[in-house]
C-alpha cells in the first residue's frame, strides 16, 4: 500500500504518513496514532515483553548476583580481617546463597532503591 493510500485511509496527508513511519522508526511513535492505523489496515496493535532468555535462569541469574553482591560485602571484612576464602569456596557460598535467594520475595529488588506501593 503506497503512503498516499495509507493517508487516506487514516485521513492525513502523504507527508504525515512519512513522519508518521519515521517516528516508528526512531520508537517514538505514539500508540493512539499506531492504534488508529492500525485500524486503517484492519489490524490489531498487540504489545509484549519477549524474555532474552527462559524465566528459570533469569532467576537463577539474579539470585547469583545479589549472592555475590553479599558475599563480596562478607569478603571485603575477611579480608580486612585477615581472614580470606579460596575460589572455589567462593563460588561454593554463591551458589548455596543463590538457592536460597531464588524463593525470597525481594529477589528483584535493589539496594537503596525507593520502593513504589
Amino acid at each position: 500500500m503506497s503512503g498516499a493510500e495509507l493517508g487516506a485511509r487514516l485521513g492525513i496527508s502523504q507527508q504525515a504518513v512519512h513522519l508518521l513511519e519515521q517516528s516508528e522508526q526512531r520508537g517514538t511513535v505514539k500508540w493512539d496514532t499506531l492504534r488508529r492505523a492500525a485500524d486503517a489496515l484492519d489490524c490489531d496493535v498487540v504489545y509484549f515483553l519477549l524474555p532474552r532468555r527462559p524465566l528459570e535462569e533469569a532467576v537463577r541469574a539474579q539470585a547469583r548476583r545479589k549472592a555475590a553482591q553479599h558475599l563480596a560485602r562478607v569478603s571485603h571484612q575477611s579480608r580486612l580481617e585477615d581472614q580470606t576464602v579460596a575460589d572455589d569456596e567462593a563460588a561454593a557460598q554463591i551458589e548455596e546463597l543463590a538457592a536460597r535467594l531464588i524463593d525470597r520475595r525481594d529477589l528483584w529488588s535493589e539496594p537503596g532503591a525507593r520502593q513504589v506501593r
